[in-house]
């Protein structure tokens, strides 16, 4: 009796399972336990090889119409490694393509090597900005260092008049295969990474790397509205990047610093203005800074300290160009703390005023004290 479990419990399938679903399994067993993501691991290589002689006879009808009938039996010596070559494994050509392409990140191209395009590196700067400059926007230059593609080799990485030379560990295949049980596996060239040739004489000017570090001035355009800490993305103004891949980007981190009078939240900006006593209890009129300049406001009388009072579209511009925040005053009563001889009789007479119960806010505070304690 043959020790093998059931093909359809290796897949983890129904036998009434289609062929769609049996690639699907196969795949999604062969990417876990593949040999390449799971060097010497022979746990791993045996469930490998399981689950692909499994999907090589579930996959062919005439065997799989034996298997249905007789079992392993059914299978001796046509199913992978028992002495019929593995004739099934053509069954399994596509889906094995996918996955070997999936496991080296599908880097390779159709000659088996793998892709020599790379993206460059993504930089990031930081970029200090004043309060009204974030509200109203400005443009910056500054300075970057980056790397370019070296002007000497043309990012080739040869030196002038020289080329690559064919990798005789790979033999210019960019790969290495090995036998792996009954599957010949395919690695990427240790020596050359991949590439299949190597270089044998480096550029001078960039020693072989194909880029070199400059120094460069670009123009940041700080958009009107941006707060404190966002940042901007500048598309393919990071480093070059290598064999005709495109640059990376730039992130440019906007720093905002404090205004000594307003706060943000979001795009309203907020202010404390202060009043004395008798031009909150009479009421004023007073001007106000805002970004644009000052406008008049009207305290009412009786304002306590505290109010707010808004100012509609005076805050920030919205990112996008969509109307302006609102600017929120706060009403500031400020109590005097020197007072001259003519002030003190004045507020003595105040006092004297007070006892007659002129101010309603503190009788109705003093009511509820003396409810409270009743």
């Amino acid at each position: 009796m043959s020790d093998k479990r059931d093909y359809y419990e290796v897949l983890g399938l129904s036998r009434e399972a289609e062929k769609d679903e049996i690639k699907k399994s196969y795949r999604k067993l062969a990417m876990k336990h593949h040999p390449d993501r799971n060097p010497d691991d022979k746990v791993a290589e045996a469930k490998f090889k399981e689950a692909s002689e499994a999907a090589d006879v579930l996959l062919n009808d005439e065997k799989r119409s034996r298997y249905d009938q007789f079992g392993h039996a059914g299978v001796s010596g046509q199913a992978g490694g028992y002495g019929g070559g593995y004739e099934g494994f053509s069954d399994l050509g596509d889906i094995f393509g996918d996955i070997f392409g999936d496991i080296l990140g599908g880097q390779r191209s159709r000659g088996g090597r793998r892709s020599r395009m790379q993206v460059g590196g993504d930089l990031q700067l930081k970029v200090n900005v004043s309060f009204d400059e974030a509200a109203f926007g400005i443009s910056r230059v500054v300075s970057l260092s980056r790397h370019i593609e070296c002007p000497t080799c043309n990012g080739t990485a040869c030196a002038p008049g020289t080329s690559p030379s064919s990798c005789g560990h790979c033999h210019g295949q960019g790969e290495v295969r090995r036998q792996q049980g009954f599957f010949t596996m395919a690695t990427v060239c240790p020596s050359c990474q991949g590439q299949g040739k190597v270089i044998t004489t480096p550029c001078p000017k960039c020693r072989g790397n194909a880029r070199i570090s400059r120094t460069v001035d670009l123009e940041v355009k700080i958009p009107a509205g941006i707060d404190h800490g966002q940042r901007l993305k500048l598309s393919g103004e990071g480093d070059s990047g290598l064999n005709g891949g495109p640059r990376g980007d730039l992130y440019v981190l906007v720093s905002v610093k404090e205004h000594e009078f307003f706060e943000r939240e979001d795009f309203d900006i907020y202010c404390t203005v202060p009043v004395s006593f008798s031009q909150a209890a009479l009421g004023t009129e007073m001007e106000v800074p805002t970004l644009k300049g000052r406008v008049k406001v009207t305290v009412p009388a009786g304002t306590q300290s505290g109010k707010r009072m808004r100012l509609k579209a005076k805050g920030i511009p919205r990112l996008g160009g969509h109307g302006h925040g609102d600017q929120i005053i706060s009403i500031h009563v400020e109590t005097p703390t020197k007072l001259c001889g003519e002030q003190q009789e004045l507020f003595q007479r105040l006092a004297m005023l007070e006892k007659q119960e002129c101010n309603p806010m503190s009788r109705k505070f003093f009511d509820k004290v003396k409810n409270l304690f009743q």
